[in-house]
Order: structure tokens, then C-alpha cells, then sequence
């Protein structure tokens, strides 16, 4: 009996698919899959047969039957995308992936205030890695919450307007500060000392600790360089201490600049005596930023930054040990400060503020 050999459907190439192939097959800049794959349907153009072209290139025939046929079905298109994988089949049906969905969403349990894996498997009838694997594809996160506040002073949008004003165009022959109080900070001593960090564990810190009394860090952030350009500590919060810094700043600053605070609505900044000083001073300009809305001061940041690296892990046996501490870190950071920059203008704000109080209002 006569066999005759099976010979593979012709590929011809058009003058553009051709330049394309062949800069393909130098294989220059391109990852090298698409490089073989372009050089298979080069000499398979060039009349060569798929055992042939699979010992040239060191692959196996059926590779080389693949990438001929999705050529002649895709052409170029089917050179550049992988072939698709069979796989196994999704155990969990289209419908019960869009029952926990909604379920999540728009459900709670009758014991609890968000659902766990393990309490929406129950519910479900699934595993928990297949609730953990439907989540994770749909970015739900029910453990997790996130905390907000909207201002409700009625001068919002026009204070609004003030302090970005200042961020994004600062006036001339004028200082823009950022000022504010970290009060009542603790000089905290452990009860016994940990254990440093080592491979495979970390740090410990024992969980109770012993009070040695507490400080108040006053400071001053320059929006020109992102410095503390004045900072001091006192032991109490007070209208006197604040009028303290106020001449503090006015003493270690050029004299012929206008000086432009930002500053919370805290009782010690509005107080009668602090009002008759801020009117023999009149280089100084007080802007009160909207209530509720301490996201607008930048100072606020910065002592974010000083609470997560230099005063939450710390041991201090004495309020003068604190007080070391913090002016270490000032200095430190004086010699290599970040500008905070302001980027958003007041109308991009606003708007957000509105659709947040739209989605509110569409909840209730």
C-alpha cells in the first residue's frame, strides 16, 4: 500500500507582512517567542516543512503546525498574542460567583457587623478559598473600613478657596507657614525592655508602660522649602504659650515680610489676647482653616511623619528625654527636607465633595 506524506497548507506572505516578519525574525528589541515564532512562518513561507523548520529551530513539530495555523487563520495578530491554554474548567458556576457577590455588597450577617470567609462559606455552601479567590477577583475587602468626615462650617468653600490659594499662589514679599500644636505628647518608658528584631521575628515592646510626664511641640512648616523652620516645645496649650510663639516667630523671621498662618480653629488661637496681639503685629495674617477639615493644614503631615518614626516606638524616661528626641529629629530633618507640594485646585475639591454627599444622600 502507498502512503502518501500530509503536507501543510501553503503560507504566502504579502510585501507588508513580509517586512514585518523579517524584522521580527532578527529578533532585535522583541521578546524572544515572537522571534521564533516569526522565523517559523518565514521558512514555512520559504517552503519548508514543519520537521524540518522544528530541528532548525529546536522545537517540535506540532509547535510549528500551531503557529502556521494561527497565522493563516489571524495572520499577524496571531503571532503576537499567546495561544490560548485549555485549562481546567471553573469548578463554581457564573451564578454563585455573582451570589456572593451581592451578597457581600448588599448583605450582612445576622451575628456580626461584616462578613469573614469563613462565615460567607457557611452561608454559601463553598469553600472558604473559593469565597477568598471571588473576593480577590473583585477587590472586596469587607475586613476593611476607611473613616471620613465632612466639614460642616458654613464658610467652608470660601476658607476653601483661601488656604489653596495660598498653597498654589503664594503673594509676593510674603512667608506662607503652616502652624499647629502636637499636644500632650508622652514620655512613655517601657515596664521591662524587649527584644530586638532578628531573622524570622520582630522587634517586641512590652504593652504597658510607665507615664514621666507629657510636652507640647509647637511648629512652623514653610511651604517655600518644606522646612520646620521653627519649632519649640512647652508644657502646656495655652493662649500664652501660643502668643509665645507667635513673638517667636516674629523674632526669627526677616522683618520685612508678611507673614501668612494657617492654622486650625483651636480655642488658643481666637482668644481676646491673642486678637489684641495679632493687631500690633499687623505683618502677621491669620487664616483659619474650615472645621473638621485638618487635611488642609500641611503641618499636619509632618507630624504624622515625626509620630511614625521618631515618638510612637520610643522610650523616654523623662520629658527632657522627649523633648531630645524631637529636636533631634527637627535637625535632622531641617538638613534634608521634603517639600510638600499642593496640587489640587479648590474646584477639583469641591467637586469631590459633592458627589461624596450625593452617594450619602442616595444611601439614607
Amino acid at each position: 500500500m502507498l502512503y502518501m506524506s500530509r503536507r501543510a497548507a501553503q503560507i504566502v506572505l504579502s510585501p507588508e507582512e513580509q517586512a514585518t516578519i523579517e524584522k521580527w525574525a532578527r529578533g532585535k528589541r522583541f521578546p524572544v517567542r515572537l522571534v521564533q515564532r516569526a522565523q517559523v512562518i518565514l521558512m514555512a513561507a520559504n517552503g519548508l516543512l514543519n520537521q524540518d523548520i522544528a530541528v532548525k529551530l529546536g522545537t517540535t513539530r506540532p509547535t510549528v503546525q500551531l503557529w502556521r495555523d494561527r497565522f493563516l487563520a489571524l495572520r499577524l495578530s496571531g503571532l503576537e498574542k499567546d495561544a490560548p491554554r485549555p485549562g481546567r474548567l471553573p469548578s463554581i458556576p457564573a451564578e454563585k460567583i455573582a451570589e456572593v457577590v451581592e451578597a457581600t455588597l448588599h448583605t450582612k450577617p445576622a451575628n456580626a457587623t461584616h462578613w469573614s470567609t469563613r462565615t460567607m462559606a457557611a452561608t454559601q455552601g463553598i469553600s472558604e478559598a473559593t469565597v477568598w479567590r471571588i473576593w480577590k477577583q473583585h477587590n472586596l475587602k469587607p475586613h476593611l473600613i476607611k473613616t471620613f468626615k465632612l466639614s460642616r462650617d458654613k464658610q467652608f468653600v470660601e476658607k476653601l478657596h483661601d488656604i489653596v490659594g495660598l498653597y498654589m499662589n503664594p503673594p509676593d514679599k510674603a512667608l506662607v507657614l503652616c502652624v499647629d500644636e502636637k499636644s500632650q505628647i508622652q514620655a512613655l518608658d517601657r515596664t521591662q525592655p524587649g527584644l530586638p528584631m532578628k531573622k524570622g521575628r520582630c522587634g517586641t515592646q512590652t504593652h504597658d508602660y510607665k507615664r514621666n510626664g507629657t510636652t507640647t511641640f509647637f511648629a512652623a512648616l514653610s511651604m517655600l522649602d518644606g522646612k520646620v523652620v521653627i519649632g519649640d516645645c512647652m508644657p502646656r496649650h495655652r493662649h500664652q504659650e501660643f502668643i509665645r510663639f507667635l513673638k517667636k516667630i516674629d523674632n526669627e523671621t526677616p522683618a520685612g515680610l508678611y507673614l501668612h498662618l494657617i492654622v486650625d480653629n483651636y480655642g488658643t488661637h481666637k482668644h481676646p489676647r491673642v486678637k489684641s496681639w495679632l493687631r500690633r503685629h499687623p505683618r502677621f495674617h491669620l487664616h483659619f482653616i474650615p472645621t473638621s477639615s485638618s487635611w488642609l493644614n500641611m503641618v499636619e503631615r509632618w507630624f504624622r511623619e515625626i509620630t511614625d518614626k521618631r515618638i510612637r516606638r520610643g522610650t523616654f524616661k523623662s520629658v527632657s528625654d522627649l523633648i531630645a528626641a524631637i529636636k533631634d529629629y527637627l535637625e535632622n530633618h531641617s538638613q534634608n527636607p521634603r517639600v510638600f507640594v499642593w496640587s489640587a485646585p479648590a474646584d477639583k475639591i469641591l467637586t469631590k465633595i459633592a458627589i461624596c454627599k450625593e452617594a450619602l444622600e442616595t444611601l439614607h
